[in-house]
C-alpha cells in the first residue's frame, strides 16, 4: 500500500487547496484528485441522494485507483456520508467539516459567522458541532450558494474587482452582525479567503479547515505506513505532481485543465 495514492474528492475544485497543502507536507506521497462534476453541486442535493452518489463514486475509485486513504474534501459530503463510508469500506477516510471547534476556542462568549452551503447550514450535524464546541457563542449562518458556482466556473478568469464584488453580500451580512470570527464552511470558499479578509473588519478572524485536515491526513499516513529508507523513495517530478480526474460529460475541458495546471496536477481526463 505504500505506493498507493491518497485520493481527494469533491463535486468540483473545492478540495484542491487541501491537496496542495497535503502534498507540501508529504512530498513523497502519490496524490489523485477527482472532481465529481457529474454531480455538481453537492450542496443542493437531498441527504439520501447525495449519500448514494458518494458511495457509488467511492466504489468506482477503489476499483480503478485503489487508494490507501480517501479525503472527502467537501463539508456537505462529509456531513452526510462520512460515517457510512467508514462503516462500508476497509480504508481510512478523512472528512472536512466546518471549523467550529477552532472558532469556538478562538471566540469566547462572542459571535461566530458560518458561511456554508444550504445543506451544511441546515444539517443537524452542524448544530451538534456548535453545541459541542461553541455552546458559549452565538453562531450566525449564511448559505453562500452563488459563491460555489463562482469559484467553480469563474474564479480563474475573473478580475480582482469581480472577486471582491462576489463576496460583498456575505461580508456585509456578517459585518452588520458584528461577528468575531468567520468560518468558511465550504471548501470552495477557501479560494475567496483573502477577499473576505479585505472586505470585512480586520478584527474578524477568517477560519478554515485546511491545516487541521492536512494534519489529520499526515497522522493517519504516518501511523499506517511503514517508513522507508529515504534513499529508496522515488521523489521524481511525476510522483510529486499527481493526477486530476473528472466525472461526467457536461464540462468545459479547458477550464478544468487550467485548474489542473494551476495546482501542478497532470490531467488524467474522465474517470
Amino acid at each position: 500500500m505504500s505506493d498507493n495514492p491518497i485520493v481527494f474528492i469533491d463535486s468540483g475544485v473545492g478540495g484542491l487547496p487541501y491537496l496542495k497543502m497535503a502534498r507540501e507536507n508529504m512530498p513523497n506521497e502519490n496524490f489523485v484528485y477527482v472532481a465529481d462534476n457529474k454531480n455538481f453541486p453537492y450542496g443542493e442535493k437531498s441527504t439520501k441522494e447525495l449519500k448514494k452518489l458518494i458511495i457509488d463514486l467511492i466504489e468506482k475509485i477503489i476499483k480503478k485507483i485503489d487508494p490507501k486513504l480517501v479525503v472527502i474534501a467537501c463539508n456537505t459530503a462529509s456531513v452526510v456520508a462520512l460515517s457510512t463510508l467508514r462503516e462500508k469500506f476497509g480504508i481510512p477516510f478523512v472528512g472536512v467539516v466546518p471549523a467550529i471547534k477552532p472558532a469556538g476556542e478562538y471566540v469566547v462568549n462572542g459571535t461566530i459567522g458560518l458561511l456554508a452551503t444550504t445543506k451544511t447550514v441546515t444539517d443537524p450535524y452542524t448544530d451538534d458541532l456548535i453545541n459541542q464546541f461553541a455552546s458559549s457563542c452565538k453562531v450566525e449562518k449564511f448559505a453562500g450558494i452563488d459563491l460555489v458556482d463562482f469559484v467553480e466556473n469563474k474564479f480563474l478568469t475573473s478580475t480582482e474587482k469581480e472577486k471582491m464584488e462576489v463576496v460583498f453580500q456575505a461580508s456585509k451580512y456578517f459585518e452588520n452582525l458584528k461577528i468575531d470570527a468567520l468560518v468558511l464552511g465550504c471548501t470552495h470558499f477557501v479560494y475567496l479567503k483573502d477577499y473576505f479578509k479585505k472586505s470585512i473588519s480586520k478584527n474578524v478572524d477568517i477560519i478554515d479547515s485546511v491545516e487541521g485536515v492536512c494534519q489529520q491526513i499526515t497522522r493517519i499516513i504516518n501511523k499506517e505506513t511503514v517508513k522507508l529508507d529515504s534513499s529508496l523513495i522515488d521523489i521524481s517530478e511525476s510522483n510529486k505532481t499527481g493526477l486530476f480526474y473528472i466525472t461526467g460529460n457536461q464540462f468545459v475541458i479547458s477550464k478544468y485543465q487550467n485548474f489542473s495546471k494551476e495546482f501542478r496536477l497532470t490531467w488524467g481526463g474522465k474517470l
